[in-house]
Parts: structure tokens; sequence; C-alpha cells
């Protein structure tokens, strides 16, 4: 008998293949600068929330007609209707949790069904970014709680938790998981993942039947 599972993905290059601060830096005109922010932070090299707040400071007088320019140009990650198909087929949930935006995540929310998604909000006043976020910032520790609350909430076991992300900053919810899945990761991901896959996210299907 198979277990009712929870599969909590990180957004950006996972969910989606794309970064959406860069995507949202692209209007700004900032977007090498913040490529290179976000490349350190993913291999660990810098603190995520003082990355964060250096990327965001990049955005500041944009336009908050990017979040729609933005998410058109979102391109899902292969693999990840059908994965969360599969999820919801056994009576399980799917959540999201990034250290990306609200602003965005949310249509990517609704269009997959989502169960379950958070992540950071932008600040903007008189129809521009203020180049500040509000509320608390979604880091490392804060997507692992986030893993821990969904599981608690739909009364699913850790046991039957499955963590997938590619960055340094998804490791702690990959700790907390059953398993720890790298999708196209960063080498220090690979290295402590229980499992790899690339390119897509369906072949995480067959690790629903490992769960307990």
């Amino acid at each position: 008998m198979s277990v009712t599972p929870l599969v909590v993905l990180d957004c950006d290059s996972t969910t989606i293949q794309d970064e959406v601060i860069e995507l949202l830096a692209d209007a700004a005109g900032t977007r090498e600068l913040v490529a290179e922010v976000t490349e350190r932070a993913m291999r660990g090299e810098l603190d995520f929330a003082e990355s964060l707040a250096e990327r965001v400071l990049t955005l500041r007088g944009t336009p908050d007609t990017v979040f729609a320019e933005a998410y058109g140009r979102v391109r899902l990650s292969a693999g990840i209707r059908e994965l969360v198909t599969a999820v919801h087929a056994r009576g399980g949930k799917v959540g999201v949790v990034s250290g990306g935006f609200h602003e965005v995540l949310d249509p990517i929310a609704e269009d997959l069904g989502l169960d379950f998604w958070r992540a950071n909000r932008l600040e903007v006043e008189g129809g521009e970014l203020t180049g500040r976020t509000v509320g608390p910032v979604i880091d490392a520790e804060a997507k692992a709680v986030a893993l821990a609350e969904w599981a608690e909430a739909s009364g699913i076991p850790l046991s039957a938790t499955i963590a997938i992300g590619d960055g340094a900053n998804d490791l702690r919810m990959m700790a907390v998981a059953a398993i720890g899945v790298g999708f196209n990761a960063k080498p220090i991901v690979s290295e402590q993942a229980d499992v790899s896959i690339t390119d897509d996210l369906a072949l995480a299907i067959a690790l629903l039947d490992r769960l307990s």
C-alpha cells in the first residue's frame, strides 16, 4: 500500500527553469550583476539574506508591471506537471518554497494546482519597487520550517516527505525530508543529496514508492 506523500520543491531552477530575480532584473537593466550574486549565493559563498537584499536593491524604481512581464517569460521545468499529478493521485500534497517572490510564484502555483507555497514579498510604493522586501526572509531555515509545517498540517509524517532543489539554500529542507533530491544540482548539493536527477522532474515519481 502506497503512503500519502508530501513533495516540496524549490522554485527557481527547479520547479521552473528560470531565476525570477533575473527576469525582473532584465527590466531594471541589472541582469549581469544579479546573475553574479545569485550564482555566488547558490554556491554557498554568500549569506542568503544579504545576497537577497543586494539583488533586490538593484530593482529600485522599476514599475510593478514587471511582475506580469516576468511571469509571461517563465518556463516550467520538464516533468513538473506529471510529478504534481502523480503525487495528487496518491492523495498527497505538493508545495513550493522559494527564495524568490510571491508576485511571480502565485500565478505559477495556481497554474500547477499546488497545495502550498511560500516566498519572499517585494515592497511596492506608488507603483514602483522600492528595492526592499517586506516580511520574513525565506532562507534555508525557512524552507526547512515550511516543509515541517506543511507535513504537520497535512497529517503526513516526515518519513513520507521528499524535498527537491538545486542550490545550497535547499540543503536544510533536504536534510529534514526523508529523501533529499538534487535537481540539476550545484556540486555542494549533489554531494549531500540522497538522489540526484537531471532535466526531468518526472524522474522523481519513482521515489514516491520508497517512502514509508
